[in-house]
């Protein structure tokens, strides 16, 4: 028997590219395509990803915060790197040092990257975002009134682009698009020669009156369905399977895990999988998710533990069940994020987020 003490994850980088190209295609060439690669590139591994990605022709990237940047700066210096999450007076000297772009979403910060600006004398790059009723980060209607009345505010502020985010792309039909879209057009009409960003991953596929100059996928590129009303335009990026640790037979009556939260109605062959909650299998998947062998649905029985979970096998034919050592499919040809997550009652961002990194991972097909 083979044993591997964790799961395997294996990320396809020409699945990444070829999406990539995909979102590129669709948008066409005049409009830049930037990449979104925050929480550890929703937990594939920023370094690796980021490096497939220029290898696709991308050159500006999207972070969360200033922690993400320093290590993605370090291995690639001369990508553009843009910080959402803004600019922190404490950390000025890591966005000079390090060539960081800060997206600029309040008066507070506006005046100390302004500040910074004056004291360097030389301009210095930033993105403004402005709130289209999304109502989390991002310039309010009265702040935008008064940065467009009084320009001074971004003297010595090289204003790359202006942006704003999406609330509802995902849903083609819902009100809220056409709403954000209007109030963005009414602001970008004050930086007529200022390039515009506001498509997200669902919103490139809103049409072109969304598109702009930039797009902003994060999402897509990965594999997820950014039109979930339809068949999944992406190409799947995503395969985690993990190793059974033993198999058994228990009797009719007999419980399994933790609180004894399952009963079995008959002798049923089981086995225990070397994955848990530790490693992203949400509990909530105890008595309600599966996992796959050969394409044949495992359903999870009892409770999901912190390093294990246990399936039901009955559904296999005892002559081709799996052996301690096989590795069950988690995520794979019959099972995409989006569907572990419905049985999880989440949502396949999430899934992805909480990849553990116990993983052995594995970047095939890289460029």
């Amino acid at each position: 028997m083979t044993r591997s003490a964790y799961g395997k994850l294996t990320i396809d980088c020409a699945a990444l590219r070829n999406n990539y190209a995909l979102l590129q295609q669709k948008v066409g060439n005049r409009v830049n395509v930037a990449a979104v690669v925050k929480a550890n590139a929703y937990g594939l591994g920023a370094a690796q990803i980021t490096r497939e990605l220029t290898a696709a022709g991308c050159t500006r990237f999207f972070v969360a915060s200033l922690q993400e940047a320093l290590p993605l700066r370090a291995a690639f210096p001369d990508i553009e790197i843009l910080i959402l999450n803004g600019f922190f007076e404490s950390a000025a000297n890591d966005y000079l040092e390090h060539k960081l772009i800060p997206v600029l979403g309040s008066f507070i910060e506006t005046r100390a990257y302004q500040n910074l600006a004056l004291k360097t004398g030389k301009a210095l790059p930033a993105i403004l975002h402005f709130n289209t009723r999304m109502n989390r980060l991002g310039f309010d209607a009265v702040e935008a009134k008064k940065l467009i009345e009084t320009p001074d505010i971004l003297n010595g502020i090289n204003v790359q682009f202006i942006m704003s985010h999406l609330a509802c792309a995902d849903t083609p039909d819902h009100p809220m698009n056409a709403t954000q879209l209007e109030v963005f057009n009414t602001i970008a009409q004050h930086f007529p020669n200022t390039p515009k960003a506001f498509a997200n991953s669902s919103g490139i596929f809103l049409g072109t009156d969304y598109h702009f100059d930039m797009v902003r996928p994060g999402m897509a590129l990965y594999g997820l369905n950014p039109t979930p009303a339809l068949p999944n335009p992406m190409q799947p990026v995503v395969a985690l399977s993990a190793p059974i640790l033993r198999t058994r037979l228990v009797y009719k009556g007999a419980h399994v895990g933790y609180r004894a939260t399952y009963e079995f109605e008959n002798d049923t062959p089981i086995a225990t999988v070397s994955v848990g909650y530790a490693d992203g299998i949400f509990w909530n998947l105890s008595n309600s998710g599966a996992f796959y062998w050969n394409g044949v649905r495992c359903p999870i029985r009892g409770r999901v533990s912190m390093d294990m979970t246990t399936i039901d096998l009955s559904g296999i034919p005892e002559n081709q069940r799996p052996k301690p050592g096989d590795f069950m499919e988690i995520l794979g040809p019959h099972q995409s994020p989006a569907d572990l997550a419905r049985d999880a009652g989440s949502f396949d961002y999430e899934v992805l987020t909480s990849l553990s990194h116990r993983y052995d991972r594995e970047y095939i097909n890289q460029g």
